[in-house]
């Protein structure tokens, strides 16, 4: 079954996986805040839309999903950028500022990285040639 695949499409099955399990531990956090800022809802509405992409990229390659899959994760990477704004400025606004143990307990930082690398590595997937 894996024989012949190109990387690319490895890339994107694994993305597919990651999208959702992404998906899974945003939807959780920012339920626990309340869905107190609107930008809570960009990952937790885009996680599954890219994942299922990455997933239709995997069995049907056609120019517009192409297109469509090269829009979506460049916004996903604008997303996860905005993500590391708010959540860095969340752990500062935090009593003590950015201090180890906001770190840990404040907003994770490394997760909206996660959702920034994550679409740029799709885009080298769609892309890289």
């Amino acid at each position: 079954m894996w024989e012949g695949w190109p990387i690319a499409r490895v890339i994107l099955l694994f993305l597919a996986v990651v999208f959702i399990a992404i998906f899974v531990q945003v939807t959780m956090f920012h339920y626990r805040q309340n869905f107190r800022h609107w930008a809570q809802w960009l990952p937790v509405l885009g996680a599954p839309l890219l994942g299922l992409v990455s997933l239709l990229l995997v069995f049907y390659v056609t120019p517009l999903l192409i297109l469509s899959a090269g829009i979506f994760y460049a916004v996903g990477a604008l997303a996860g950028l905005t993500g590391l704004t708010l959540h860095t400025t969340g752990v500062g606004e935090r009593v003590g500022g950015y201090n180890l143990e906001n770190f840990l307990v404040g907003p994770p930082v490394i997760l909206p990285m996660m959702v920034l690398s994550m679409s740029v590595l799709g885009l080298i997937a769609l892309y890289w040639r």
